[in-house]
């Protein structure tokens, strides 16, 4: 059974920093590629981040690009997002995503396992 389970969520102040970590159990994890979203009231769930499976590919989305890293270690299996320079349009629900077919794609769809998420505040 896939398990994902995110932590280091918060309320933090504009401009700010959090680093997000999501670790994985119940499959092979490192062959899998992995993905950060998000969802803020009222809006859809969408892509932040994801990273191939041996972390040689990265994706951002334009609005986080330059200011969130994400990272995996594979011998921990566990994926992280550092954001920094946190605005208040980044508060929102954060949920780790796994995908155990092969590709890695940035769509919602694409992504089968998904965590509980973890809440991420930025005030002004």
């Amino acid at each position: 059974q896939v398990h994902l389970m995110e932590s280091g969520g918060g309320s933090v102040q504009t401009g700010g920093s959090l680093r997000l970590s999501c670790a994985a159990s119940g499959y092979a994890y490192s062959r899998n590629c992995m993905a950060w979203f998000r969802q803020a009231p009222g809006k859809e769930r969408e892509v932040v981040a994801r990273i191939t499976d041996l972390g040689t590919g990265t994706y951002y989305a334009d609005s986080v690009k330059g200011r969130f890293t994400i990272s995996r270690d594979n011998a921990k299996n566990t994926v992280y997002l550092q954001m920094n320079v946190l605005k208040p349009e980044d508060t929102a629900m954060y949920y780790c995503a796994a995908r155990i077919a092969g590709g890695c794609p940035v769509a919602v769809s694409g992504f089968v396992y998904w965590g509980q998420g973890t809440q991420v505040t930025v005030s002004s």
